[in-house]
């Protein structure tokens, strides 16, 4: 078989991979409401160089399974969760010639590493499904892989997310070398829901020195690859692949469609979440990228810089429906010169909306005459910040500014943000004061102790009450909250208090209890192991009470886990079913290898958790190298008896702290509030080591 005729198999079950074999269906629901998930049947084969065979136990670590090498891909026949495939590249080129068997049944995944400053060759870069550039000198490499596993897979599904925000926006990076913008990342994409890399903009070192004029203003795919690569290693936000032309404010040549569809769809092979695609490019690349888009999200993008462009003109709706055809997101954005062509945008996207319910508009004009819209437009707004080089567009804002513009036009009104709680709540209503200055929020934070019973109720009945974090939490058969969701409902417990109009009644308003604290033991989880990995694999929970564990064992059911253990409480309430407690040291020796432990034991007990840590690592329990993958959550607060964190690590397993799961935990609590996004890495370095 010619390469040629390997690139077409290959490719083909790429669509099929977009829709319909992901792992995680998060849209189902059983047992009060958690996520369930289906596992594909599709084989990951991974393709790597000699003498980068660690990659192969690396990813079979992340994904939670075991590993083994073959040096021919006809045989396999049938597709299977259950084994990781590593093949040499060298022998993958062999077996290209000679047939890969049944190609929907692979994903092929081309992994390289830079460290030598190679770049991977087009035909093996062609013959995967996916690439994965690498470097083992940076300690974010575990991260960046089960990020992009978990997309490529359908575990990670960010723009599931998203779509559900009241507003979203993104930061767009204007550097020519993204390291610049590295050291104030955490602050530059406050208030941003995705990271958007111009590479148009990147300048490679010494590539004005090529005769060839193209190759002197765009970059590299070697070089774009690399910042790819610490782009998404310093950042949890999706990021935005853009090619701009030279016509639309940036630097990619018009004569060269053929340049835009390689490097973007090459994008969409090193897992990147949106695909930014001009709407002049012609149909069949937009055709081709966006049924080879994998689990990557495509962004329709039109700009017009001329001044004359109207959206009250018959072309406007007509490029809607062009960009719709091979986009999930459309964006358009107009040069304007007077502020009635901020209304005729609004009358436009009212229509859109009226008229169409897929895929959402991202509109705005563009220029300091056309700012009013950028605070109107709720989908993907394009924002800038203050620590950037340059500006993206003409008339863009920061966060900052359309917060603040939308709260004097009174789409924004001020609120009453409260820390409900001990003594703890005091740095929590501190840090929630820094973003909301950062952001530019009107609201205010106000710090109060439980006081007795009826307090909390006569606090969220104040006319300006807008939230409020609880903690210690309310349990959430609390009367005056008659809404709760799912996950406080199972959990028992709510610790965030939102406020949402009654569309019924503008008058009124609805309190909604939630918790927010199992979606930070999940994300904090999910950081160097895909969700599947944990699938069907046994946990042990130590706890002095069930209250304490019961956002943890949600979390882990959501994951789909086998059967939890517990230790030092006994469950009655709606998470009991499937825990099987220890009863004895017998019981413990009995138990195969747990995938996870948990202590949520009180401080003056957590020393208790250690010689279960050590067991298992002493214990004749065995698994294949590649699954050893054990995990040692320590939800404890406060001070400890010992130090089981290092006790853990020293064992071997990945160990993480009550301060991780807070910093996750502070993430969410500020979406379900204020609906902003506060990255995780800006609170873990505003709030510094001894979080709340």
């Amino acid at each position: 078989m010619a390469t040629t005729e390997v690139k077409t198999l290959v490719s083909t079950p790429v669509v099929a991979l977009a829709r319909d074999t992901d792992v995680e269906n998060g849209g189902g629901s059983a047992g009060g409401g958690r996520p369930t998930l289906s596992v594909s049947k599709r084989t990951v084969v991974i393709v790597y160089s000699l003498g980068r065979e660690a990659i192969l136990q690396v990813v079979a670590e992340v994904l939670g399974k075991a590993w083994t090498t073959v040096s021919v891909l006809s045989k396999v026949v049938s597709g299977s969760d259950a084994v990781v495939l590593g093949i040499l590249n060298g022998d993958f080129e062999k077996t290209m010639s000679e047939g890969l068997g049944d190609p929907s049944k692979l994903l092929l995944v081309n992994t390289h590493c830079i460290d030598d400053g190679s770049f991977p060759v087009d035909r093996l870069s062609e013959g995967c499904h996916y690439e994965f550039l690498y470097s083992r000198e940076t300690p974010f490499f575990r991260r960046d892989l089960t990020r992009f596993l978990s997309l490529i897979l359908g575990q990670r599904r960010p723009h599931d997310d998203l779509a559900n925000k009241q507003r979203t926006n993104f930061i767009s990076t204007t550097f020519p070398d993204v390291r610049a913008a590295l050291p104030n990342l955490d602050i530059l994409s406050v208030g941003s829901d995705a990271v958007e890399l111009r590479v148009d903009l990147l300048e490679e070192a010494g590539s004005s020195s090529n005769a060839d004029k193209r190759s002197s203003t765009v970059p590299s795919l070697k070089y774009v690859g690399q910042q790819v690569m610490l782009l998404r290693q310093h950042t949890e936000l999706p990021i935005i692949f853009t090619t701009r032309c030279v016509k639309e404010n940036g630097k990619f040549p018009m004569e060269d469609p053929a340049l835009f569809h390689k490097y973007l769809r090459r994008a969409i092979q090193w897992g990147i979440e949106y695909i930014d695609v001009e709407l002049w490019l012609p149909e069949n690349i937009r055709k081709d990228l966006s049924e080879h888009r994998g689990n990557s999200t495509i962004m329709s993008a039109f700009h017009d810089f001329s001044g004359s462009w109207k959206w009250t003109s018959p072309e406007a709706l007509s490029l809607f429906k062009e960009g719709a055809r091979y986009a999930d997101i459309v964006k358009m954005i107009a040069m304007v010169n007077t502020i009635e062509e901020n209304y005729e945008l609004e009358y436009f996207r009212s229509i859109i909306k009226a008229e169409y319910s897929y895929p959402p508009l991202s509109a705005v004009n563009m220029g300091q005459t056309g700012q009013l819209s950028r605070a109107l437009n709720t989908v993907f707004s394009p924002i800038t910040h203050p620590l950037l080089p340059m500006i993206a567009a003409p008339g863009q804002l920061t966060a900052a500014e359309i917060n603040k513009a939308l709260h004097i036009m009174g789409q924004l009104p001020k609120r009453d943000m409260y820390a409900i709680g001990t003594f703890r709540s005091t740095s929590q209503s501190m840090f929630m004061e820094k973003c909301f200055n950062e952001l530019g929020l009107p609201h205010s934070v106000n710090c109060i102790d439980r006081g007795p019973r009826g307090s909390i109720e006569s606090v969220i009945m104040q006319p300006g009450f807008g939230g409020a974090y609880v903690n210690p939490p309310l349990t959430s058969s609390a009367s005056y909250i008659p809404s709760k969701s799912d996950a406080a409902r199972a959990i028992g417990s709510v610790d965030t208090i939102t406020v949402t109009d009654d569309e019924t009644d503008e008058r009124q308003t609805k309190f909604i209890g939630e918790n927010t604290t199992w979606k930070g033991i999940r994300a904090t989880l999910t950081r160097d192991y895909v969700p599947s990995a944990y699938r069907g694999r046994a946990v042990i929970v130590l706890s002095g009470s069930e209250s304490d564990a019961a956002a943890a064992i949600f979390a882990l059911r959501s994951l789909d886990v086998g059967t939890i253990y517990t230790v030092g409480f006994k469950a009655s309430g709606p998470l009991a079913a499937g825990l099987e407690p220890f009863t004895s040291i017998q019981s413990v020796k009995l138990v195969e290898q747990p995938f996870v432990i948990v202590s949520a034991l009180p401080p003056e007990k957590s020393l208790l958790v250690q010689p279960l840590l050590r067991h298992y690592r002493s214990s004749g329990h065995s698994s294949p190298p590649s699954t050893r993958g054990k995990v040692f959550l320590d939800l404890t607060n406060g001070p400890r008896k010992g130090d089981p964190l290092r006790v853990a690590a020293s064992a071997g397993w990945t160990a993480y702290g009550i301060d991780d799961v807070n910093a996750w935990t502070t993430v969410e609590t500020l979406r379900v509030l204020v609906g902003q996004n506060v990255p995780f890495d800006f609170v873990r370095m505003a709030a510094g080591n001894g979080l709340y």
